[in-house]
């Protein structure tokens, strides 16, 4: 798949004339429909005026191909991230309404579970070590203020994936390294789960954590990986298109060294 084809595709082409005319001249053609700019995404000539001018320096950085892939990536991951938070915020509203209404709750969980024993009992399940009745009592037998705490513990954790996914979102340095390192933190925890129960749900959820952070910290070159931040800064600039004309042009009037003016000997 050609991704700077296919953001020109979606957001249009992204034209710029540069003030300096040696580079001007290489991103201008003319053409049978008048004049053509050659797109600093795709590279391909738009016929039509240039969307921005000004000096070379002040030329927009724009994601091309592999860029642009991993930027995809970066937000598919923010929209699972917000995913938990809308599952969080309503966990969490659900943690306050039942602390609203604990002790009624309590009693009446109390008093209908002998009645349900006889068609358990028929049924083969014994209510007494279900796991589900534990985890039931275990959260009735809760003071209110765990589960204050544990309403409060929700939000902050939704807050926190809410962050991450807007600096993924955005593609920002911040949001990457807020990623990596609130993800990691998470792992082991996700580790121990499994220890205790192992289910699909928890591998699958682990491996793809484990996953992004591996993807997130070797592809942007976090914690100085692969060359750092100046490597990255690097690789940004080489994939530029107005750069890589700018380079050509340097290289150019290297070869044939600088040009004389016209009237000297």
């Amino acid at each position: 798949m050609d991704w700077s084809l296919r953001a020109c595709g979606r957001h249009g082409h992204v034209t710029y004339a540069p003030d300096e005319e040696a580079l001007r001249s290489r991103l201008r053609a003319e053409t049978a429909l008048g004049e053509a700019w050659r797109c600093l995404r795709c590279g391909d000539f738009t016929v039509g005026p240039p969307r921005g001018a000004g000096p070379a320096g002040a030329a927009p950085v724009v994601l091309r191909g592999r860029a642009l892939r991993d930027a995809a990536v970066l937000r598919l991951i923010a929209v699972f991230r917000w995913a938990k938070v809308v599952l969080l915020i309503a966990g969490a509203y659900g943690v306050w309404r039942f602390r609203a209404h604990h002790d009624a709750v309590r009693r009446a969980f109390d008093q209908d579970l002998p009645l349900v024993q006889p068609l358990a009992h028929k049924l083969g399940w014994n209510l007494d070590q279900s796991g589900v009745v534990h985890t039931l009592r275990t959260a009735l037998t809760a003071r209110t203020t765990t589960l204050t705490w544990i309403f409060l513990a929700l939000l902050a954790l939704a807050a926190l994936l809410l962050t991450e996914g807007i600096g993924l979102w955005l593609l920002r340095r911040w949001g990457e390294y807020f990623s990596v390192i609130v993800t990691s933190v998470f792992i082991p925890v996700e580790i121990y789960e499994i220890s205790e129960k192992v289910s699909p749900f928890r591998i699958v959820i682990l491996v793809i954590n484990i996953a992004a952070v591996l993807y997130i910290a070797l592809s942007k070159r976090l914690f100085g990986l692969r060359g750092g931040r100046a490597a990255y800064e690097s690789e940004r600039h080489e994939a530029s298109l107005l750069e890589v004309e700018q380079a050509g042009l340097t290289m150019a009037r290297r070869d044939h060294g600088p040009t004389r003016p016209t009237g000297h000997p």
